[in-house]
């Protein structure tokens, strides 16, 4: 999973396709614990493309989405929005793959 560390990369990430970006921070317990599920979690969604966002690095994009909680994943569809998983909670393996399957769904009535 690539780290985005500027507006720029961020805008460049969300304009293409279809993308996944896991809000973060390396000091957050909540998203450390996700960190290891990810990568089976990438493969099994290869209808995506995953991006990691640093909160505290990318502050002026969190207040324009409003993500305020992490981790969070917010799924975007050629530069749109399409769905979000946005809270201070925990989240698990499961939690997230339901997510996606639901993105997936958005994803296709958006195309």
């Amino acid at each position: 999973m690539e780290n985005l560390t500027t507006q720029e990369s961020f805008n460049q990430a969300i304009d293409n396709g279809n993308t996944v970006i896991m809000f973060s921070a390396g000091w957050c317990p909540d998203c450390t614990y996700i960190d290891p599920a990810m990568p089976e979690i990438e493969q099994q969604y290869d209808q995506f493309t995953f991006y990691k966002a640093d909160r505290d690095e990318l502050m002026d994009v969190c207040i324009d989405y409003g993500v305020m909680g992490i981790p969070s994943f917010l799924v975007f569809h050629n530069g749109e929005e399409v769905h979000r998983f946005v809270s201070k909670q925990r989240k698990t393996p499961e939690e997230v793959q339901h997510f996606l399957n639901e993105s997936l769904e958005k994803v296709n009535a958006a195309s």
